[in-house]
């Protein structure tokens, strides 16, 4: 069962003027913790602060701190998943700041996953396209996930657990709920987030570790007319390093380039912010 912790206290409920319920104004962050070890941890924070900076959001940080102390306390060792999400707080009607720091919510959902593997599924590219964002927003995990909510929706119907979004301007961004990176020409290639989509912590932790094997690779802008030429494809996510496409709408990929790079940046080993 969940449970939830708002500065630091344990609550069960949200005040009904909360800006996060009415406008989604807030961002979060999900984040898997294995045998009490928070992976990827400081990246996490590192995203938070710079949404809460692109947001303006005023959030005193020492209370993640807190709250994940509060939670060892009343749960001990910790296995599963956390949401640590940033609520710009309860305000007033209309758009306007309220006159008060954010606040911060500690979800945990406990489960007893104990070691990270590479997952196989099959995919496709959505109907449904992704806007461009306002450039203040970009990359920003924000509590409006609208479009998300549309793209999985049409991916359970066709059956797909992930799938390729492209925006209108014809670009591939991303998947539902993962960053993703293709294998064209011999070279590993994650699209370049500069008009929409989401900075995740696994991608950033795997171009990290691409770079320190001096591997080639490429962030640049891919074209619709790109997909055809994928070879090997994988999504990533902070739950999930690396979700490897088998069957690729009608088509059988290569599973091998994927395999063979988990394997050499070492993903199932995540305990440590390199």
């Amino acid at each position: 069962m969940q449970v939830c912790f708002k500065n630091a206290v344990p609550v069960q409920s949200v005040d009904l003027m909360d800006r996060a319920f009415h406008y989604g104004d807030g961002c979060f962050s999900t984040v898997a913790v294995i045998d009490d070890v928070v992976l990827l941890h400081q990246r996490h924070i590192d995203r938070l602060k710079n949404a809460a900076k692109q947001l303006a959001l005023d959030l005193d940080f020492a209370l993640i701190e807190r709250s994940l102390q509060q939670l060892r306390q009343n749960h001990g060792v910790l296995n599963g998943s956390l949401k640590m999400l940033i609520s710009r707080g309860v305000g007033q009607r209309g758009y306007g700041f309220p006159d008060h720091c954010a606040d911060f919510y500690l979800f945990y959902y406990p489960n007893q996953r104990r070691e990270f593997v590479a997952e196989y599924i099959h995919s496709g590219v959505l109907k449904t396209q992704m806007g461009l964002r306002t450039a203040q927003l970009v990359g920003v995990k924000s509590l409006n996930c609208l479009e998300q909510v549309l793209f999985k929706h049409e991916a359970e119907q066709q059956q797909w657990t992930e799938a390729l979004v492209t925006d209108l301007k014809q670009h591939v961004v991303e998947g539902i709920s993962s960053n993703c990176f293709f294998y064209i020409n011999d070279v590993w290639v994650s699209p370049l987030l500069s008009d929409n989509g989401v900075h995740g912590v696994m991608r950033a932790e795997i171009l990290q570790r691409m770079q320190q094997h001096q591997l080639n690779y490429q962030l640049r802008h891919v074209d619709v007319a790109e997909i055809a030429q994928i070879e090997s494809l994988f999504f990533c996510n902070a739950l999930a390093p690396m979700k490897i496409v088998q069957k690729f709408q009608q088509r059988e990929l290569a599973v091998q380039p994927c395999v063979e790079l988990f394997n050499t940046l070492k993903l199932n080993q995540l305990d440590s912010y390199a």
